[in-house]
């Protein structure tokens, strides 16, 4: 079965997700700290109740599939066809109230990326990608997305979700690149990346991914045109540090940076 034939029950998985999510979003929902004494780490009863659902589902439609997912770890990891899922990725900004977040699933083949969708519930936006195409659909219908030409970080929009994250090497590393780009803009996790396909931007930097941070993405990116590693030009889909890009020749000149 190839990832296309997926694309109808990831709709599903969104619409059930968000089902589960929208009754929490700007209410007073208490959010818990995964880890208490280090880096605040919230996470809430939204995320745990998307991802039952869709583990259900995936269980139910796919017995023979894996999963891996934030909240609820792995099972059957080594299968061909493995559903990564993040029920809210962007935390931080759901228990704000900002609609800056998103659900991210991914689905990948023998280890590979060959699937995912950023659904937005809030915002009514899916962003979702087989690496080949990538397409918008929200209110005002459907669209096929285009990364946008940027050969130049003078002329480019970088993303990071907070520039805390880089320590060390890898914030010197950051800063290289950071103080070249035109515009720096902060806090919009997978929505980052989604701009990326969009057109409206031009590079993410992170580390520190797990998986189920980035594999639903890397098929949107890469279907509207970009491209996606680790800061070492190799496969993004186990997490850690990880460049996008809608440009492959600004990537190229990204990655020379981050390795100075």
């Amino acid at each position: 079965m190839s990832a296309v034939d997926f694309a109808s029950f990831v709709d599903d998985l969104a619409t059930q997700s968000g089902a589960a999510i929208l009754p929490f979003f700007r209410t007073s929902l208490a959010a818990t700290d995964k880890a208490p004494g280090g880096v605040f780490d919230p996470v809430t009863e939204a995320d745990r109740a998307s991802e039952v659902v869709m583990r259900q589902m995936i269980k139910s439609t796919f017995p023979e599939h894996g999963i891996i997912g934030e909240e609820y770890g792995s099972e059957n990891e080594d299968a061909e066809f493995v559903w990564v899922l993040d029920p809210i990725d962007g935390t931080k900004a759901f228990i704000s109230g900002l609609p800056l977040w998103g659900t991210l699933i991914g689905l990948t083949r023998n280890g590979r990326p060959c699937y995912g969708m950023m659904h937005q519930p809030f915002t009514r936006e899916r962003f979702f990608g087989d690496g080949g195409v990538a397409k918008w659909r929200g209110p005002g219908g459907e669209r096929i997305l285009k990364s946008r030409a940027c050969t130049s970080l003078k002329e480019a929009t970088l993303s990071t979700t907070t520039p805390v994250m880089f320590e060390g090497r890898d914030k010197e590393a950051y800063q290289r690149v950071e103080s070249l780009a035109r515009l720096t803009r902060y806090g919009c996790d997978c929505y980052a990346y989604s701009m990326i396909a969009a057109g409206h931007m031009d590079v993410v930097i992170e580390t520190k991914l797990k998986s189920y941070d980035i594999v639903a993405l890397v098929p949107i990116v890469e279907g509207a045109g970009g491209v996606v590693t680790d800061w070492q030009g190799g496969s993004p889909a186990n997490g850690g540090s990880i460049v996008a890009c809608g440009d492959p020749r600004l990537h190229e000149q990204v990655l020379k940076l981050l390795n100075a």
